[in-house]
């Protein structure tokens, strides 16, 4: 038995040791598997053992100790909780024994979460359910959570989508402040807004969209003249019914775009604004920003000015319909057009094409990609994909909008405060393995300086047609950084420009509807706060959780339509994503997208960082970009709702021998 001398050592020994143990900041960064590691904020990773990752959840601000481990790894131990940032998830809701608990399903919680008797609020086994965490497991690993609300059971009509929705803690109802304020407007609303407006009611501005779409944000029109085209883009006017700082503005912000969920969409406005007061419907009298704007024969842009204008649009027509006139597939639809209309669009595709070529010889345009349309069935899941085709009438309205936004930019750009879509071209990280690949395989590109934007440019043009082993200008595209948001004007690299905006959508943007603000304030001194550096970062928060919202659903929805996959089919297909594990797939027939794991291919496979190849370590079997293949379905990854594909022996043994962009 120790005496009192001996305890008091031991004593002096801890705290001398807890004194000088040597700890780190940082953050922590949960994986797949039970592991994890913490960002050490010197820059560096930690490894966080099972036992460690018990104590804490993704996204913690934590202080670790480093100790020797198993093979002598360095590993993390949890010294003490600095903030935590997860209040709320989503989960399944268990009972095992006498136990209740969560398995949640945010990425990183991979274990479950005892809820106390008090705090279930008549959860039953198997609902997927929103909790908040009630305790958190820094002390001895074991958390304790608390039922907010039951979002629902597998398999009920649009459990999926409400289940995102809470996945990604948003709110589907408007606040109650924003329903209030979108009630008491009407038409009688819009009346007293017409005073100082040029009334362009007479003109023949048409809108051109989806046969289901509500929200219409522009209606065009053009008038030849000696040089060219005046080509008119009007864009609906919510900045005219919703004051600055009013709950539908504030509610707007925070949504910061609209999310074209399938089958049901998440609107960034009340639809009593959005699809009603504000959209440009034809045959109905509209506020409108309009932006005039000179194309000239060769596509190049000359003057422009910005009008706040009463319009009153000719027809919302179909893209199917549009391009079937000017194809002159004609029939009673197209012949029931009035001719004015008819002339507008004549001219309206004539100046199109010109902007298009411009764009081609002196900016960059991207691929048309193959788009697939969602079909959900009575229970909102998916019921058939279907190709979407991009026709004459998708390019002409591309064409204007992006004509407009151009002009909106250059504009900001002479003013003292804009805010502008810049993109920096390649990831910095990424220049390195660019210049080796152009010295392996265009060592004639090799000098071209892709940061700026004129040898950007070059590179992604002449490497349109390389006619090499490896597809050059795929691999440089898949490694471009994100475009962001500045408040300075600075070069759009993706597309070319000098500079971008875009105010071409605002009753689904928030960007577009604060740039309207910025152009009245500029011009007719309309007042408004300027945003500041935080919330534009909030914004830009909000605009990639919506992405994510959104491509999580698809991704669930897919996984459950590709069951129905004839196990036995085989499908042809492009890998469109290499990493070391594997590659992803685009099936042809209807862009679903699955996994190739390298488990599943005989031999083993090396990783290329510069070519992003897949490359046999015996043999000469590689797997690369923009590869033609043929799968069949191999099953889905339940907890990644990932489709999993399989590669059908002997249908492909070597890679292309040339790119295609």
């Amino acid at each position: 038995m120790l005496n009192a001398d001996a305890l008091n050592q031991l004593r002096q020994l801890k705290t001398d040791i807890k004194e000088h143990k040597v700890i780190y900041p940082g953050t922590v960064k949960a994986t797949n598997g039970r592991f994890g590691f913490v960002a050490l904020d010197e820059g560096r990773d930690v490894f966080l053992p099972p036992e460690e990752m018990q104590k804490v959840l993704p996204g913690d601000r934590i202080t670790v100790s480093e100790v020797s481990g198993e093979k002598g790894r360095t590993q993390g131990i949890v010294e003490e909780l600095l903030e935590t940032s997860l209040d709320t998830f989503v989960g399944r809701y268990l009972v095992k024994g006498k136990g209740h608990f969560v398995a949640p399903e945010t990425p990183g919680i991979g274990r479950w979460i005892f809820i106390p008797p008090k705090e279930r609020n008549d959860a039953k086994p198997d609902d997927f359910i929103y909790c908040r965490i009630l305790r958190h497991p820094i002390k001895d690993g074991k958390g304790q959570a608390q039922v907010i609300r039951v979002i629902g059971k597998a398999g009920e009509p649009g459990i999926e989508r409400n289940f995102t929705l809470a996945s990604f803690d948003m709110d589907d109802a408007f606040p109650e402040a924003v329903e209030e304020m979108a009630a008491g407007l009407s038409e009688d609303s819009i009346t007293p807004l017409r005073e100082g407006r040029e009334d362009r009611t007479g003109q023949p501005y048409v809108t051109i969209d989806s046969p289901g779409t509500q929200d219409m944000d522009d209606a065009l029109l053009a008038e030849p003249n000696a040089t060219g085209w005046r080509l008119s883009v009007a864009i609906a006017d919510p900045t005219a019914l919703i004051p600055e700082g009013s709950p539908a503005d504030a509610e707007a912000r925070n949504r910061a775009t609209a999310i074209y969920f399938p089958g049901e969409p998440r609107p960034m406005l009340p639809e009593a604004i959005s699809t009603r007061l504000c959209s440009l419907m034809p045959d109905t009298d509209r506020l409108a920003l309009v932006c005039d704007l000179q194309v000239n024969n060769d596509g190049s842009l000359g003057e422009f000015s910005f009008h706040r204008a009463v319009i009153r649009s000719r027809g919302k027509l179909s893209y199917e319909l549009v391009s079937q006139l000017l194809e002159d597939q004609h029939n009673e639809e197209t012949d029931a057009l009035a001719p004015e209309v008819t002339n507008n669009l004549d001219q309206l595709h004539q100046a199109a094409t010109a902007l298009r070529k411009w764009r081609s010889d002196h900016a960059l345009l991207n691929g048309d990609r193959p788009e697939f349309r969602l079909r959900l069935d009575e229970n909102r899941r998916i019921r058939a994909i279907e190709p979407a085709v991009q026709n004459e009438a998708h390019r002409l309205v591309e064409e204007c909008m992006v004509a407009a936004n151009r002009c909106v930019a250059d504009f900001l750009a002479r003013q003292d405060h804009g805010l502008f879509i810049a993109h920096p071209g390649l990831r910095d990280d990424r220049a390195d393995n660019i210049r080796t690949l152009l010295e392996r395989y265009a060592p004639e590109l090799a000098s071209i300086d892709p940061a700026t934007p004129e040898g950007f440019r070059e590179l992604m043009v002449r490497t349109s047609d390389l006619d090499v082993e490896v597809p050059v200008r795929t691999i440089i595209a898949r490694q471009l950084a994100r475009a962001e948001m500045v408040f300075e004007a600075a070069p759009h690299q993706g597309m070319g420009l000098p500079a971008y905006t875009t105010f071409t959508s605002p009753l689904r943007r928030y960007v577009d509807f604060y740039v309207h603000r910025l152009i009245k304030a500029a011009l007719w001194d309309e007042q408004h706060d300027r945003l500041a550096e935080e919330g534009l970062n909030s914004l830009q928060s909000a605009q990639m959780q919506a992405r994510q919202a959104s491509n999580s659903l698809e991704s669930w929805l897919k996984s459950d339509y590709a069951r129905q996959l004839d196990s036995a089919a085989t499908f042809t297909g492009v890998i469109t994503r290499t990493v070391p594990a594997g590659f992803f797939v685009r099936l042809d027939s209807n862009g679903l997208e699955g996994f190739v794991s390298c488990k599943t291919l005989s031999g083993k496979f090396s990783f290329d960082p510069v070519t992003l190849r897949l490359e046999a370590t015996k043999g000469a079997r590689t797997f690369q970009l923009d590869q033609a293949v043929t799968v069949k379905l191999a099953g889905i990854d339940e907890e990644r709702r990932q489709i999993n594909l399989e590669l059908v022996a002997d249908t492909v043994d070597q890679a292309p021998t040339r790119s295609e962009e």
